[in-house]
């Protein structure tokens, strides 16, 4: 490989990188924080416990049988077909060109949210039964448990998940570019074409993508060990202090 070359198309094209990485990030933030409250709205609603008979429960039934379809359907299609039939398709089929920005992240907010509604409703299934119980022994509906009890210790413990489909949306931008979104691989398809060069541009954009992602998952973990607190803790009530067993053994 010429890394001459490499440093000769980076410099000279370096603007069009960082507007296609600009791009990428921008769409994935968004999407992502987008897709995670469908989600967890999605997940929330399809855990609400189902009465036996009455009206409520025919509601409830209508209801989950439509999330259901809407994730079975976003998540056994491809994406890059999404984007193609909801761009292409409300054009033709209403008259109606969609922005390509905000297309793109309503394809891929729609997509993360299907993907999320099942990691959240996981969680959510997760938590102990007693703490259900407690919670409506305490007179709490089941959108007070949700809230003050369920809530904080599912995004916790579906962290990892939600930072994976981040990183999964940053590489998954590429597909756009079926619609012409300008992202990275837009823009690398670009400098190919001007070089009449395809594996020094492709090469860099690799490079730019594994950067996005390292630091991406990075932070997360630096996020969640943040979650997660200290290892030894005092309580200050009464000076108790928790200590790790190996702690106790050098002590003693």
């Amino acid at each position: 490989m010429n890394f001459q070359l490499v440093k000769k198309i980076f410099l000279r094209n370096w603007p069009m990188f960082l507007r296609g990485a600009y791009m990428t990030l921008l769409i994935s933030i968004t999407s992502t924080i987008l897709g995670a409250i469908i989600g967890l709205i999605v997940g929330v609603i399809r855990t609400i416990p189902v009465p036996e008979k009455g009206f409520k429960r025919r509601f409830l039934k209508i209801i989950n049988g439509i999330l259901s379809v809407y994730i079975e359907f976003f998540r056994g299609t491809p994406m890059m077909v999404q984007s193609m039939v909801i761009y292409y398709g409300v054009a033709e089929a209403f008259g109606i060109q969609l922005n390509r920005l905000f297309a793109a992240i309503f394809i891929v907010s729609i997509n993360t949210g299907a993907y999320m509604a099942e990691i959240v409703r996981g969680g959510i299934v997760s938590i102990d039964d007693g703490q259900f119980e407690a919670a409506h022994a305490l007179g709490m509906n089941h959108l007070q448990t949700m809230i003050y009890v369920v809530l904080p210790q599912v995004i916790r413990n579906i962290l990892p998940a939600t930072g994976n489909e981040f990183v999964v949306n940053i590489k998954d931008t590429s597909v756009l570019n079926v619609i012409s979104i300008t992202e990275l691989f837009f823009q690398t398809k670009s400098i190919a074409g001007n070089t009449f060069k395809f594996f020094e541009p492709y090469f860099i954009t690799c490079i730019i993508y594994f950067i996005m992602t390292f630091t991406v998952t990075r932070i997360l973990r630096a996020i969640e060990r943040k979650l997660d607190g200290p290892k030894n803790y005092n309580i200050i009530g009464n000076q108790m202090q928790v200590q790790r067993p190996e702690d106790a053994l050098k002590k003693a």
